[in-house]
């Protein structure tokens, strides 16, 4: 009774809500969130940079989130990159000074402040003709405003950024009258016209004061109390915003301090001064709002505008609107011409009229309807990752962030569960809940940050292994039984592998190497085709049993991990050979290899072990040694308890030893050696015991079919910055927008499979003679696509 309620309610959900409204749905959220950030563009107050300077949260104790926009953390060289042949200048008081102290160790990490507190401090690198300087001025009054003036008298001498700051210093010299106060407002107001006037050629940040810990204050600066501090910064405020009468002010105000003070002001030495860790971060998010447009990094979207699109892309744009032209003029000629009998349609008309399905389309009627979908698919990806209309924020990895999802998948899987159309090993519906548990698992992993804490991101590692173990063992199965060695699967292989990532290539402006994984399994997908096509070639057919045929198997397999084991140790040949054009244009990232080698040398045994396990499979399987009927236990019972046993011991020793790695370059040494002792363990594992092998999670297949899309979506809709942030569709919310922002990400990945499969059926005909012809025009595209990246070159790379 329980069983046939629980599977009418499932019924009930899938009729309800079906895989089309639920499309329907995640096109009318990105239209409706679309239109809402837009117009949040038109509101004073709304860029990044504002967002940048004045407003933000901790993530955890010392990583700071601004509001809506990614920080980057500048390393000394793109430091000096940045303000090579610039002047930096810091006026105020201790504050201000700590500050600059803070901004230059950005710089020189080594720089310690030397001498009498109360003068100027200068800083220079002349390697990089750059200079930061800071000036005594604790007080807003005529020395601070003569300083100022100079630099609009000489603009040649003029600093590029100017961060200025005072008030505690007049609140204690006054103690904190009322008459200072005021004072403090006529000298700002006196001043706020000269550093508009700075503000139109060079970068000025106005500093307010952050809060005080009263407790702690000694007692000749009681009188500086939050109330006096408040006082002062709206003064600061009014008049700095008051400066201009008809535009915005160009002076920013830097109030990002204050909320940074109020989480660690407790931590301060004396109650007045910030502690280091604090002003480390007021330093950065100066330092991101000085640089991020000039070295323009990923990472750090705030205060960068957005990319001027290639050649290439703009491109892509005509091609995808001169689609999406041609499929709106065909929809109205269909729904407002004469109503006519379809060249392509199949259906003969009998005497009586039926209902019947719809004819199917023309192929050029699909590849044109898939290039629309296609082309408002990307247009999606480019707003979210290359424009500027939604926002990004960090990562930042808890244990709950990512171990409260995983039960939340692992109930949902639980709950949607079949039996398999078939029991053997590995059976087709067991495979795809294998990838598509897995991916989940990765897509957390991803989104969590979760690479920090090691013994996470070495069972990640092993789920990577397993997608490629899956990779030998489906093509040497496939190959071995069909003995298909014909050019048509191998196109039809390398299309679904490939489309989607090229054409990401193209829109985001990536290279091919960048989305790792596609390369990885493409190569490997290579390797064995061209292992088992040389000859002799050898299929199960052939071999029929033959201990001869079985050995020359045996040693293809024994050439081909020879050669593994020889680039495996050999870095040096191994690049040579990949930085050969043109593989270097597939392979290379930020202009060599390395990164391809670190990535293939990862797992580089696993695909082996995937080929001659299956190899082994198959051999037992067609000799019935194995049992594979349903509920039926693999092996006889005593065997099947020991193999049992002994993989429930290895699956948790591995996990063990991850648990217990000290280093990640420890544990990537060991780990292609090992990975596939875990893979096995789960193998036999899932299917040794008949009951277990007959089962599958329907949900985790559904999202198994379309894994691919899922991993290669994730980078730029899902994920944000090429998968270093996270996307906002919905701020100030981060539940909702995890919820919104994946399931708009799964229906675009879903649809891009389906958009995948139609072109390929279409684009990879059956018939030889025109599969060459259309080889030879793809030869051509990318030969002009090469010849175009050649000529126009990237100087953002």
């Amino acid at each position: 009774m329980a069983a046939l309620a629980y599977t009418r309610g499932r019924r009930e959900i899938n009729q309800y809500f079906s895989v089309s409204s639920a499309k329907g749905l995640a096109l009318a959220a990105v239209l409706l969130l679309a239109a809402g950030h837009a117009a949040l563009r038109y509101y004073p107050g709304h860029d990044s940079c504002e967002h940048l300077v004045s407003s933000g949260r901790f993530l955890g104790e010392k990583v700071w989130q601004p509001h809506s926009c990614m920080m980057h953390k500048y390393k000394v060289s793109e430091a000096k990159e940045c303000l090579a042949d610039k002047r930096v200048a810091f006026i105020g008081d201790s504050r201000i000074r700590q500050l600059f102290s803070s901004f230059v160790k950005i710089i020189n990490p080594q720089f310690r402040e030397e001498g009498n507190k109360h003068e100027h401090i200068p800083f220079e690198d002349k390697a990089a003709s750059l200079r930061v300087d800071f000036l005594w001025h604790p007080e807003v009054n005529a020395s601070m405003r003569q300083c100022i003036k100079v630099w609009t008298e000489e603009p040649m001498g003029k600093p590029h950024v100017i961060v200025a700051g005072a008030a505690t210093w007049s609140i204690k010299a006054h103690n904190g009258s009322e008459e200072a106060l005021a004072q403090y407002r006529a000298n700002l107001t006196a001043l706020a016209p000269l550093l508009e006037k700075l503000a139109k050629g060079s970068d000025v940040y106005w500093v307010l004061q952050d809060p005080v810990y009263e407790d702690l204050l000694s007692e000749n600066r009681r009188m500086i109390t939050n109330e006096k501090i408040s006082a002062y910064n709206e003064a600061a405020i009014g008049v700095l915003n008051g400066s201009t009468k008809n535009a915005k002010s160009r002076v920013r105000v830097f109030s990002v301090s204050q909320l940074i003070a109020q989480e660690t002001i407790m931590e301060s030495v004396d109650g007045l001064h910030l502690p280091e860790s604090s002003r480390e971060t007021s330093a950065m998010i100066l330092m991101n709002g000085c640089c991020n447009k000039v070295v323009r990094p990923i990472d750090g979207s705030c205060c960068q505008p957005p990319a001027a699109p290639t050649l290439t892309q703009k491109l892509a744009a005509g091609f995808f609107v001169l689609a999406v032209a041609g499929c709106l003029a065909l929809h109205l000629a269909q729904r407002h011409g004469p109503r006519r009998a379809r060249p392509c349609a199949d259906a003969e008309l009998g005497e009586e009229k039926k209902a019947a399905p719809a004819p199917p389309a023309c192929p050029s009627e699909v590849v044109l309807q898939s290039c629309c979908k296609l082309g408002l698919i990307m247009a999606y990806f480019y707003l979210c990752d290359r424009a500027d209309l939604f926002m990004k924020e960090n990562k930042f990895y808890t244990h709950s962030s990512f171990f409260t999802p995983i039960i939340y998948i692992l109930v949902l899987g639980l709950f949607y569960n079949e039996s398999t159309k078939e029991t053997k090993v590995l059976n087709r519906e067991q495979t795809e809940e294998w990838k598509g548990w897995m991916q989940l698992v990765i897509l957390i992993y991803h989104i969590s940050g979760a690479s920090t804490f090691l013994p996470v991101y070495m069972h990640i590692r092993v789920l990577v292994a397993a997608y490629l173990f899956q990779t030998g063992y489906g093509h040497f199965s496939y190959f071995w039984i069909k003995g298909d060695f014909g050019i048509h699967r191998v196109c039809q292989v390398l299309f679904r592998l490939n489309f989607l990532v090229v054409v990401l290539c193209i829109v985001m402006d990536r290279p091919y190497q960048f989305y790792y994984f596609v390369p990885l399994v493409t190569m490997w997908f290579l390797v064995i085709y061209i292992t088992l096509a040389l000859w002799p070639q050898i299929t199960q057919k052939k071999a029929n049993g033959s201990c001869f045929w079985h050995l020359g198997l045996l040693m293809k397999l024994g050439l081909l991990f020879l050669c593994i084991c020889f680039l495996a140790y050999s870095q040096g040949a191994f690049e040579k050979i990949f930085s050969l054009w043109p593989l270097s244009k597939c392979f290379e990232l930020n202009g060599n290899v390395y990164e391809w080698w670190f990535r293939w040398k990862l797992d580089r045994y696993v695909v082996f072990h995937g080929m001659l396990f299956a190899f082994v499979y198959l051999a037992l399987q067609k000799r019935q040694v194995l049992s594979e009927g349903k509920g039926e236990p693999l092996l006889p019972n005593r065997m099947s308890n020991l193999l049992l046993f002994v993989s429930v011991v290895s699956f948790l020793t591995y996990s063990i030893w991850a648990s217990s790695c000290k280093t990640k370059a420890e544990c990537n040494e060991l780990h292609p050696a090992v990975s596939v002792v875990q893979i096995l363990a789960f193998v036999l594992i899932r299917n040794i015991p008949g009951y277990v092998r007959s089962v599958y999670s329907s949900f985790f297949a559904w999202f198994g079919k379309i894994s691919l899309e899922l991993f290669i979506c994730q980078y730029h809709i899902w994920l944000a910055a090429d998968t270093r942030g996270v996307l906002v569709l919905i701020p100030g919310s981060p539940t909702l927008n995890i919820t919104v922002s994946t399931f708009i990400f799964v229906c675009v990945a879903h649809e891009i499979s389906r958009i995948t499969n139609d072109l390929a059926r279409v684009l990879i005909p059956k018939d030889s003679s025109a599969l060459w012809k259309r080889l030879a025009c793809l030869a051509a595209f990318f030969s002009g696509l090469l010849l175009l990246s050649a000529v126009q070159g990237d100087p953002r790379r």
